[in-house]
């Protein structure tokens, strides 16, 4: 299978450089570019694309709106959003993994980097290592969010943790981490099959896209809590 890839930048010689690196590859391909977030949304829809590599800080409509709107439309449950971003973590792009991001690259990444996380990202899985959700991001996902309810919001994240079997909280805690579904298997002994089961019902029961949103739920809950090193 061919993943459709969107390129949403408002520089050109770097959606130009995106689009040779991504077409030179036989599991991928461009199917559009766009300048700002508004017409990110648009091509998503036109092109069915599965994975948009989304630049934050665009004019007009910017990667944070745009992602937001890719996320709350139903049609476009498919489609996964991958932010690349000069500063590899600040607020900005927490409030991107809010909003339905499946992750984060560095436009500084390395060509294998960036072409691996696309293929992350189709995958369902969330880019975001062991090492970012033990620093900052961690951090920042754990600070109220200033678009929550306040109480009620609170309320609503522990009624639906409270939904959760021990074993899927358990799983959730190692997904918050950063792990793959190999590596929790073998931290607890069960098979990858079992750990993407519990993952799958996890996602489920709390409404979330991607393990992406299994992090941000688990921090913005408090059943994981960031390190202080």
């Amino acid at each position: 299978m061919t993943i459709r890839v969107l390129l949403a930048d408002d520089q050109a010689l770097l959606r130009s450089a995106f689009r040779v690196l991504v077409d030179s590859e036989p599991d991928m391909e461009v199917v559009g570019e766009a300048s700002d977030g508004a017409e990110a949304v648009r091509l998503a829809k036109e092109k069915r694309a599965d994975v948009v590599l989304m630049d934050i800080r665009m004019p007009g409509t910017d990667g944070l709106a745009a992602t937001r709107l890719i996320s709350a439309d139903p049609t476009l449950a498919h489609v996964r959003v991958v932010i690349l971003t000069t500063f590899e973590v600040d607020d900005y792009v927490v409030r991107s993994l809010r909003a339905g991001a499946s992750g984060f690259l560095g436009k500084g990444s390395e060509p294998d980097e960036l072409l691996n996380a696309i293929r992350v990202a189709a995958g369902g899985e969330a880019l975001l290592s062991p090492a970012a959700t033990k620093g900052l991001i961690a951090r920042f996902l754990a600070q109220p969010d200033d678009s929550d309810d306040g109480e009620g919001g609170a309320a609503a994240r522990s009624v639906r943790l409270a939904t959760l079997t021990g074993r899927e909280r358990e799983v959730l805690v190692q997904v918050a981490a950063g792990h793959s579904n190999d590596e929790i298997a073998e931290r607890l002994e069960v098979s990858p099959l079992t750990v993407k089961t519990h993952v799958n019902r996890a996602m489920a029961k709390l409404g979330a896209r991607d393990r992406a949103q299994l992090v941000v739920f688990a921090y913005e809950s408090g059943l994981v809590r960031p390190r202080v090193d």
